[in-house]
């Protein structure tokens, strides 16, 4: 029987002991069964023994797709086949290829798909469309916590770039940086691994970063201390940092979070698995649900897969979906890849039978009726200074407008966690930064800093506090329109003409990809082109009234084809309309 042994080191915070948590997990994967199943729940009825059949095949320690299956596959897999994407890191094949100048790069298909498509396993996206010959570097930053000396040195990282240099906080609590230039990836590399960063598997056919409560081990109200559990499977995913293809050729991206409150901070609607908090028999779990995602295709809410699992095992069932997924998941329109596809052609007992094939000893306890997550929570806001668990320590969020920071903010971001808190920071999926662990007795100080006078308040205006946008069209080749600037002007200007007395979550999304998760805001807009007067101009589909928490759901379209400018009288309306905005009256007496 194999083992894995897992080890991290708990971030540290005040008033706990910082014991280095190590435990091992033993798991032995079942060989798939080539017999035919009955579903059900939906999808089909019944499905055929060749469906059953695994779709891959392990080869000299990779995992490959069967020459059976290879007709009428996507581009993107045809490409794995050709070249195995996590060669260039497990056989250091990056230190040959940053050696080459990218024009004799482009001249060759094979060192062409390396750096626009293999390097995403590395966490490396060429930004070809707008900035021809930089990348887009995407790390693994399990939970959102990240360390001052983590962040001085992506500054570092960024800076020598000057103007094509900045990072990103992302809706997946995690650090993108940019204008990186591929000579420079070794080293930029081997700086990660020292100050214990990664950027492995964060991007392509892989497992994204693992989400959690925000302020996990410092919240009063916490149910579940995430950290652990985000820790475990990010580094069981990615084998310590030593790269993992048991994992890296899904047919799609996959991606996962542990709930940890009452708010969801983390989204569970939208994610391929999310662990629910749930007792059963006086023993701590979770619950889980499966199926979630975007897609300009489909976008679909996670369903119920009626399985609970002991805190102690959400490894082996997390292994267990994930090879189900490889193995029998469709790779041809790259549409209709995600695992929901795969959970609605077996049905969701028959996805679940080919997941207890894979557990150990077969067994995986049908769901937990003693969930702990409060159904009727208030989602709090954490904006502002809140009081920890830990008794005389407090936590501050800073508003990050649209997530976009350069090297001298984080610069100061590092100093001020190290000078009134424990040298933590915590990245929010709404694109904000928490600073946790500071003493109460200096939080009048921390509040009179400069950048949060000037730049990250804790107290932004209420219509900024719940502002989302995707990087847009100045820098990502898939984005129809520039985002994070128009997201920032249109609410300065709708914030001028109406007054709320309640936050209202507006997300923006340069393309249907949906990176700024549109759907779930209470007012989504979706980048498109649409015409006026006879002219074709940047645009947006407008959706309305997803919802997040207990009773969450996704938004509908609202109206199609809006031209952006065109949009503030727009957002006026629905704001007057279905959130109890008034309109303000100028100096005149008009509105």
């Amino acid at each position: 029987m194999a083992s894995l042994s897992v080890k991290f080191l708990a971030p540290s915070f005040p008033n706990s002991n910082n014991n280095r948590f190590s435990r091992t997990i033993r798991s032995q994967a079942t060989p798939a069964q080539t017999v035919a199943t009955p579903a059900s729940g939906g999808g089909s009825a019944t499905v055929g023994a060749e469906r059953l059949e695994p779709r891959v095949e392990e080869k000299d320690g990779f995992w490959v797709l069967k020459g059976k299956f290879r007709q009428g596959i996507n581009p993107q897999e045809k490409i794995k086949i050709e070249k195995e994407p996590m060669k260039l890191f497990m056989e250091n094949g990056i230190e040959e290829l940053s050696k080459i100048p990218i024009e004799e790069i482009d001249k060759s298909k094979l060192t062409k798909d390396d750096i626009d498509v293999r390097l995403k396993w590395l966490g490396l996206f060429h930004r070809r469309k707008h900035q021809y010959g930089r990348f887009m570097m995407r790390l693994k930053l399990p939970n959102g916590v990240t360390t001052s000396a983590q962040t001085r040195y992506l500054a570092s990282v960024i800076r020598k770039y000057g103007k094509d240099g900045c990072a990103d906080v992302t809706t997946r609590q995690n650090w993108q940086i940019r204008g990186v230039v591929l000579t420079d990836v070794p080293e930029i590399l081997k700086g990660l691994d020292e100050v214990g960063l990664t950027s492995l598997q964060s991007g392509m056919d892989n497992v994204r970063n693992p989400v959690g409560n925000p302020f996990a081990g410092i919240d009063p109200h916490e149910i579940v201390d995430t950290r652990p559990y985000t820790n475990l499977l990010s580094q069981f995913i990615t084998a310590n940092s030593r790269g993992n293809p048991t994992f890296t050729n899904l047919p799609r991206k996959w991606n996962v979070c542990v709930i940890g409150s009452h708010d969801l901070y983390e989204h569970p609607h939208i994610n391929d698995l999310a662990y629910m908090p749930a007792t059963k028999d006086g023993r701590l779990g979770f619950n889980l649900l499966v199926g979630g995602f975007f897609s300009p295709k489909r976008c679909a809410e996670a369903v119920p897969l009626d399985a609970w699992v002991p805190a102690d095992d959400i490894l082996p069932v997390c292994k267990a979906i994930l090879e189900a997924f490889r193995d029998l998941g469709t790779r041809g329109n790259r549409q209709k890849t995600r695992m929901m596809w795969l959970i609605d052609e077996l049905g969701i007992e028959g996805f679940r039978d080919e997941v207890v094939k894979r557990m150990p000893e077969q067994v995986l306890e049908r769901a937990s009726s003693e969930d702990l997550v409060q159904t009727q929570w208030e989602r709090r806001d954490y904006l502002g200074v809140h009081p920890q668990k830990q008794e005389g320590y407090s936590f501050v969020g800073l508003h990050i407008p649209v997530g976009r920071v350069q090297a001298d903010d984080m610069d100061e971001l590092a100093r001020i966690a190290d000078t009134y808190g424990s040298g933590e920071l915590r990245l929010t999926v709404e694109q904000n930064i928490i600073i946790p662990n500071i003493e109460n007795s200096k939080i009048e100080a921390l509040l009179q800093e400069p950048l949060l006078k000037n730049r990250f308040s804790p107290e932004p205006p209420i219509l900024m506090k719940g502002l989302v946008a995707c990087t847009g069209s100045q820098f990502c080749g898939q984005a129809i329109i520039e985002t994070k600037a128009r997201a920032l002007k249109v609410t300065e200007e709708v914030q001028r003409q109406v007054s709320l007395t309640q936050p209202v979550r507006m997300h923006w999304t340069g393309c249907p990809n949906s990176c700024g998760q549109v759907q779930v805001a209470d007012i989504g807009f979706m980048g498109c082109m649409t015409r006026k007067d006879g002219k074709t101009v940047e645009g947006v589909d407008v959706f309305l009234g997803g919802r997040i928490g207990s009773d969450s759901h996704l938004g509908d379209i609202y109206k199609k084809g809006v031209p952006c400018e065109d949009l503030v009288p727009l957002v006026v309306d629905l704001l007057v309309e279905h959130f109890g905005a008034v309109r303000r009256v100028d100096e005149e007496g008009d509105e």
